[in-house]
């Protein structure tokens, strides 16, 4: 975690879980901004159900950081959108921590939307990175 990096959740605000209210950031980096991400297969597939695509979609992301030397550890703030929320929130809670810092995870907005891009798909996520140089 480069040490510009500041987490917060601030006592007058209540205790979030999975997301941390405030990221700061200071001092010299580079701004990454990746673009939402479906559950799209590398053969450009959609992947199965929630759990398959959430999943994929955060693989996908993962190569998207990796692209520019990136890891989860510097994302911080993700940008959720669920196709049927009540049903899914549970399941990409699950797939998120698998990846996510849970410790001092990134800032997050999740919001239920009625379709996305791609009318099979589900689920998508974006990221903004911070990185030291």
């Amino acid at each position: 975690m480069p040490s510009n990096l500041r987490f917060m959740n601030p006592s007058a605000i209540a205790k979030p879980g999975g997301y941390s209210h405030v990221v700061e950031a200071t001092g010299p980096g580079r701004i990454v901004y990746i673009a939402g991400q479906l559950g799209l297969k590398p053969d450009g597939n959609i992947a199965g159900d929630f759990r398959a695509q959430a999943t994929q979609a955060f693989e996908n992301l993962k190569a998207a950081l990796a692209s520019v030397g990136a890891t989860f550890n510097d994302v911080v703030k993700l940008n959720n959108y669920l196709v049927d929320i009540s049903a899914n929130l549970g399941h990409y809670r699950e797939v998120r921590d698998k990846y996510v810092n849970v410790k001092e995870p990134p800032a997050s907005t999740t919001v239920a939307v009625p379709a996305l891009a791609r009318p099979d798909a589900l689920y998508e996520v974006e990221a903004v990175v911070i990185l030291a140089k």
